[in-house]
Parts: C-alpha cells; sequence; structure tokens
C-alpha cells in the first residue's frame, strides 16, 4: 500500500498510454510495452485494460504488447448506439483494434482475449484472417451456441445477458444510479469473490463504468451479440467461414463456461485447429490464475503447443 501523500504504484510499469483515432468518431484507448512479436490483448467486461495486470510483465519479455479498451469501455471512446446497433458490433469493434494495430506499425499480431474480448477476437479472426497468427480465448464460448442452448441454469448465472440488452435506457439508468455496485456485485457474485482483485485495478474499472457514457455503451455491447452479432455468426456458419489462426481456448473450471458448455467441441465447429483446457479458478482468468494461464498460452504463442 502506498504511504500518505504518495500515489499507487501504477498497474503497467514501463508501459506507455496511447490514444489512437481509428476513425473520425473513435479513439481507441491502450498501454504498450516490452519487446518482441506484437500481442493484443482484449478485455470483457465490465472491465478495462487493467484486467491483464498480473500477466503483462511476463508477456513482455517476449512479446510486444498492447493492452487495448473496447470502444464502449475504458478512456475509449463511447459513440452513442443506434438502430441496429451497429455501432457495437463486434465487426465495428474488430475494426477498431485492426486500426489501432496498424498504425502501431503492427499488421500482423497474436490475440489474447477474455470474455466480451475474445469475442471481439473472434470477429477479428474471421474478417481479418491476414492479420492474426495465433488466438488464446478465455472463458468462453461461442455467441450463437450458448443464446442458442440456454438453459435455466445458464439464465441465471448470466442474468446480466439479459437484462443490458433490454431497451434503452432502463438498464442505462439502473446503472447509472450506482456503477461503482454494480461492478463489485456482478464481478464479487462468482465464486472467488472480490478477492482475486488488486484494489487499483477494481477502482479502476469502477472509475471508467461512471464515464458519461459507459453505461450505454456496455449495453450497446450486449445489444449488438443480441442481434447483429448473431447475424454474422449465422452467416460465417452458413458459408463454411472458419477461424483460420490456431486457436487455444482456456476456460475456469470453477464457471459457467464448464457446466454449461462443451467448449472445445462448440470451438472445433467453428475453427480448423483448436486445443484447450480448463484451469483452477472461476471467470476471471487473467486476474484469478495469471501463473496457470502464462503456463499454458507462452508455449502455445511460442508454437511450441
Amino acid at each position: 500500500m502506498s504511504a500518505p501523500g504518495m500515489a499507487a504504484e501504477p498497474l503497467f510499469p514501463g508501459f506507455e498510454q496511447v490514444i489512437v483515432a481509428v476513425d473520425d468518431k473513435v479513439q481507441i484507448n491502450a498501454v504498450i510495452g516490452g519487446n518482441g512479436p506484437p500481442i493484443l490483448l482484449l478485455h470483457g467486461h465490465p472491465q478495462t485494460h487493467a484486467i491483464w495486470h498480473k500477466v503483462a510483465p511476463a508477456l513482455a519479455e517476449r512479446f510486444t504488447v498492447i493492452a487495448a479498451d473496447l470502444r464502449g469501455y475504458g478512456d475509449s471512446s463511447k459513440p452513442q448506439g443506434d438502430a441496429g446497433h451497429l455501432n457495437y458490433s463486434k465487426r465495428a469493434m474488430a475494426l477498431d483494434q485492426v486500426a489501432l494495430m496498424e498504425e502501431l506499425g503492427f499488421r500482423r499480431f497474436d490475440l489474447l482475449a477474455h470474455d466480451r474480448g475474445a469475442r471481439v477476437a473472434h470477429r477479428l479472426a474471421i474478417d481479418h484472417p491476414a492479420a492474426v497468427g495465433r488466438v488464446v480465448m478465455l472463458d468462453i464460448a461461442p455467441t450463437l451456441a450458448m443464446y442458442r442452448v440456454t438453459t435455466e441454469a445458464f439464465a441465471r448465472a448470466y442474468w446480466h445477458w439479459f437484462f443490458l440488452i433490454q431497451p434503452a435506457p432502463l438498464p442505462e439508468r439502473l446503472i447509472e444510479a450506482d456503477p461503482a455496485a454494480y461492478v463489485a456485485e456482478v464481478m464479487g457474485g462468482r465464486s472467488p469473490g472480490l478477492g482475486p482483485f488488486d484494489p487499483r485495478a477494481l477502482a479502476e474499472y469502477q472509475r471508467c463504468l461512471a464515464l458519461p457514457g459507459a453505461a450505454h455503451g456496455l449495453c450497446e455491447d450486449y445489444r449488438a451479440s443480441a442481434s447483429v452479432d448473431l447475424e454474422n455468426d449465422q452467416a460465417d456458419l452458413t458459408a463454411g467461414r472458419m477461424i483460420e489462426a490456431p486457436l487455444l481456448v482456456l476456460w475456469g473450471d470453477q464457471g459457467v463456461i464448464q457446466s454449461c458448455f462443451q467448449p472445445l467441441d462448440e470451438w472445433r465447429r467453428l475453427a480448423r485447429d483448436v486445443r484447450g483446457a480448463a484451469l483452477p479458478c472461476g471467470h476471471y482468468v487473467p486476474e484469478e490464475a495469471p501463473a496457470e494461464l502464462l503456463a499454458q498460452a507462452l508455449p502455445f504463442l511460442a508454437g511450441e503447443a
């Protein structure tokens, strides 16, 4: 803990913050550090790039690490949603990240992505195969599969999937009434409680959800996943478009993906080269099981597994 009057230690010491305009309405916030081949890290809900602070130093020993905030989250732009939710489609969010990496000088890169970020990584790998080397996805099954095989157990555990897609402004208004409580209760309500989270990271999630437009961006992300993203995923399935990049899928053995889905089977329907395993944790893999994540991800990213 910092002494009185002293600033807290940064979550990403030695990393540089960058804010890149990816089009005329969206800027993407990220931190960059390390040396070596580029790897893009994408976070989930209701978080920011801060989820990677426990694994970024080890990754930076081998990679140039770019940890970005998705549009609608963190310190990235939060454009107004549209009637078709296209502004928050995973196609639009993937384009943000391709533009970010190109602006930083990287036309091809690996991906390490959790939760919502992994859904963006899925779309990025399909739409921009030339840009993607290897992909690690954390604690998700494909969006189409998760909606189509919804059970009572899944609906109870992932209640927010159905709350956040309600028409604006109802869910936004409820989140904006107490964004700090929303973060603490959503994240703390899973298997390990709030214990795994560094107080600095938790404070960052709470700060960012309180920013103007953040609740709306978060809801629009989910509204897109329940509409336009499903249409795009079905179009891929119908056309036989698959993820061509090698894919490592990791999930928590105490989480909903473990209890409600067969994640490797689901991803093998959508990708040609899939491997993976459960890790000893819940949903928030990078913060609950950073050492176990690195033990699996580093050999895969190096082409050794």
